[in-house]
């Protein structure tokens, strides 16, 4: 397939390079030229309007903000050469998810929302979990895409914005889990235990999932560095995800406690560290 594909950051180079290996064209643009020229065997293009073209285009953006200005603002969908389908990979709003449906809609093309879960070495070599909505005949045009970049797309229905729901929803429980871990330590090593035995302990019996063992690993080892996922990008999640349950009529209460928790940690200078590093919150608030 001819594939455009903009936003290179750590996960867009990761997944740009899954689909130039599985033999895709791809036709890759970024802000910093940079990081275009990084993925080996894709084609850097000089603007964002030469990457919005073919069969399909792929946006991995950091943020509304960012999606906004290049896509709606930067009048993508009013060019002479659009895409068959775009693909909405960033992690995004409810609300800008609704209003990208309309305005794509308007213009006759078709998009889809399919934010992942996955870090970037998941997303390097194709196992990420991609979260699908939109229509399905859409989805079928770009499904050999996602199957080169994960190993499952989850279909959540024809309306975008429940993909965007789902990875908000799955991203709170991630940031549950780490606060939780956190405390579970701090807790332990009050009690003269080693946190880092109580959490070997538990995620190798009671939470066994891969967000326990890998995250847990991480709080053990105080491996905060360099960040697969930043714990500014977990406060905008949280944000987003309590926008959306504010909206719906959904009270939230933990979320509130995770992003003054997040913001805390933020305060403290650890921002651009890994999502895990919430963790410390905890053990600086007991004296540790």
């Amino acid at each position: 397939m001819d594939v455009g594909f903009i936003g290179l950051g750590r996960m867009g180079r990761a997944m740009a390079a899954r689909l130039v290996a599985a033999g895709h064209r791809v036709r890759v643009w970024n802000r910093s030229p940079e990081a275009a020229r990084a993925v080996e065997g894709a084609e850097p293009v000089g603007s964002a309007a030469e990457a919005f073209s073919g069969d399909a285009a792929i946006t991995m953006l950091a943020d509304d903000a960012a999606l906004r200005a290049v896509i709606v603002e930067g009048g993508l969908l009013d060019g002479a050469s659009r895409p068959a389908v775009h693909v909405g990979m960033s992690t995004i709003s409810v609300a800008l998810a609704k209003e990208l449906a309309a305005v794509h809609e308007r213009a006759g093309v078709a998009y889809v929302s399919a934010p992942v879960f996955g870090r970037p070495d998941a997303a390097a070599s194709g196992a990420l979990n991609i979260i699908a909505a939109g229509e399905d005949g859409a989805i079928g045009r770009v499904q050999p895409l996602f199957d080169a970049m994960g190993t499952k797309t989850w279909r959540f229905g024809a309306e975008p914005e429940k993909a965007n729901a789902v990875k908000l929803a799955g991203n709170f429980m991630i940031v549950s889990a780490i606060e939780t871990m956190g405390e579970v330590a701090a807790f332990s090593e009050g009690h003269g235990i080693p946190g880092a035995d109580v959490l070997a302990m538990l995620t190798g019996t009671l939470f066994a999932a891969p967000v326990y063992k890998n995250y847990g690993a991480m709080i053990m080892e105080g491996r905060y560095e360099p960040p697969g996922f930043t714990l500014r990008l977990g406060l905008k999640d949280v944000r987003l995800a309590l926008e959306a349950g504010e909206a719906a009529a959904v009270p939230m209460p933990f979320a509130s406690v995770l992003r003054d928790n997040l913001l805390d940690a933020i305060a403290h200078g650890d921002g651009d560290r890994d999502f895990a590093a919430l963790a410390t919150v905890a053990a600086r608030r007991s004296g540790r």
